[in-house]
């Protein structure tokens, strides 16, 4: 059993510094990779001025327009709400999801923030898989409460080392996460391959910053790659990551 996965932050469907919209572009990007699980942030679940601006806006949510007909369920967690809709994190899954909550870690007025929590139940794997899109804040203090309160949460709901997958755009070029998570939860970046470094993800025309991540506990990791440049820059200022696993013994 192969368990293929992605993390994106898809800029809310438009390319770097809003220029063109490009969700339907996404749509075929993300389609091409061929992936199993795909954890996005910045996802618009309403927009009412982008309705009524662009005539091929999809009608339904972005990760509902970006699922159809591959990824047979979703769950979605809406952290910043305002007059004309809302935006969040989500996960698409071609496995069923058996649980999902989002958990706000906001730490100030001025950036909404949450974690979406998911059990997936994948084929061929005794438990379910706990899943944790999380798209964590600009400021170091703010990231690494938000890092505690997901620690946190893990230890309760998913202890004894069941398995585990926590992706998303975490903000953290100084690598602080590192520390934290493999030390509380024992996880491993499905990118260390004996540096201790994350993948180069932002921005994705030439990665210099290292802020997106992959992190699996249970899971042998086969696979894993980096997807900046063109047609990707194209997309969003951030690099898909992608990674292939295999359950641990």
């Amino acid at each position: 059993m192969k368990l293929r996965i992605c993390t994106y932050n898809i800029h809310k469907g438009f390319s770097q510094f809003n220029r063109r919209m490009v969700i339907h572009e996404l749509r075929d990007r993300l389609r091409s990779l061929d992936v199993d699980l795909v954890f996005l942030q910045e996802v618009q679940g309403l927009h009412l001025g982008h309705a009524s601006r662009h005539a091929n806006w999809p009608e339904p949510p972005q990760h509902e327009f970006l699922a159809q007909d591959v990824w047979h369920q979703t769950a979605y967690g809406g952290n910043a709400v305002y007059d004309h809709g809302h935006h969040g994190n989500a996960i698409l899954s071609r496995f069923p999801i058996v649980s999902a909550s989002n958990q706000d870690v906001s730490d100030h007025r001025f950036e909404r923030r949450g974690l979406l929590h998911c059990e997936v139940q994948v084929p061929g794997m005794a438990q379910p898989v706990h899943c944790v899109c999380a798209h964590l804040g600009l400021f170091a203090g703010s990231r690494r409460r938000q890092m505690e309160a997901l620690a946190d949460r893990m230890e309760r709901l998913a202890p004894d080392g069941a398995p585990l997958i926590i992706a998303g755009d975490f903000n953290d070029w100084r690598n602080r996460a590192q520390d934290l998570l493999v030390e509380r939860l024992r996880v491993r970046d499905a990118f260390d391959a004996g540096r201790g470094r994350p993948p180069r993800s932002f921005p994705s025309k030439m990665p210099v910053f290292r802020l997106d991540r992959i992190y699996v506990r249970g899971f042998a990791v086969t696979q894993a790659a980096v997807h900046s440049g063109p047609p990707w820059s194209r997309i969003s200022d951030h690099a898909a990551l992608t990674a292939e696993l295999e359950p641990a013994g």
